[in-house]
């Protein structure tokens, strides 16, 4: 469930014309903008559709068509009680080559806070598991990994909380764990739970790093889109290309959000081409 503030029918007008757009210039992202190492970001819902069934298998199913390089997903655990892990990752591995970063668990979960962050090649450097402040219990994983013979990119997968004060004081946090500006390549991926656009965006803190972004993509509800909860930001320009909603039969009624994906070429990307606050808002 999320709370409705008073911006939310603006940006469910801008979000319909944005869809109407961002499928005329669908084929021209595909085209030119599909190389790199393909990431997403997927609130799996505690693997409920939307159709109110429990369908782990199907969850997979859709992650094994988006066949990402990395991927974070969110309520990947149960909430309460002993939180367990709602996938089988063994057989996610077999099927995908993925394999979650190792952090300290709790109980039997998958992950942190339901946060799970899931890579296919590389190595891991080093990992933190965060706590984040509000009223609902949120966290975020905090990795640094060299991908595959490439670089070493910082990947910071979150579930922000419902209640704009709180996303406010998470967002100020994920500024915190950046140090300073000129730190390595980043990236935040995860559910937001922004939908406001302009000034009242609890996430215009992050621009003091991570800058103007792309146009957001509507990935809630999964079966008409129209709010961008989900995000994925760089702190470098020129580092994220095609970011889309992986919109299929199956995404639709696996969850209530779409996957999001994008392409990162961190060959592309130039030191000195960091992030400045501008007037552009997320």
């Amino acid at each position: 469930m999320h709370r409705i503030g008073r911006s939310l029918p603006a940006s469910m007008l801008l979000s319909l014309r944005d869809r109407r757009m961002q499928k005329a210039n669908a084929a021209a992202l595909k085209t030119t903008a599909t190389t790199g190492t393909l990431v997403a970001s997927y609130n799996v819902h505690k693997c409920i559709g939307v159709d109110r069934k429990f369908d782990p298998d199907r969850t997979i199913r859709v992650i094994r068509e988006i066949d990402p390089d990395v991927i974070a997903l969110q309520e990947a655990d149960n909430r309460f009680g002993d939180r367990d892990g709602l996938l089988d990752l063994p057989r996610l591995e077999r099927e995908t080559g993925l394999v979650p970063v190792p952090i300290s668990a709790t109980g039997k979960g998958h992950g942190w806070h339901g946060n799970v962050l899931l890579f296919k090649k590389g190595v891991v450097r080093d990992v933190h598991q965060i706590k984040l402040p509000g009223l609902e219990p949120r966290g975020a994983v905090v990795a640094e990994i060299d991908l595959d013979g490439s670089r070493t990119l910082r990947i910071i997968a979150a579930h922000l909380g419902l209640l704009r004060r709180s996303r406010s004081q998470q967002a100020r946090v994920v500024l915190d764990l950046m140090n300073s500006p000129d730190e390595r390549p980043t990236l935040l991926l995860g559910d937001l739970n922004e939908w406001r656009l302009g000034n009242r965006s609890a996430l215009n803190t992050l621009h003091a790093t991570f800058g103007p972004q792309p146009p957001a993509v509507p990935t809630f509800p999964s079966n008409l889109p129209l709010l961008a909860l989900d995000r994925i930001m760089a702190n470098r320009h020129g580092m994220i290309a095609a970011i889309d909603a992986h919109d299929t039969p199956l995404s639709r009624v696996a969850s209530d959000h779409l996957p999001l994906t994008a392409f990162v070429r961190l060959e592309r990307v130039d030191d000195n081409a960091l992030m400045s606050p501008a007037s552009q808002r997320v």
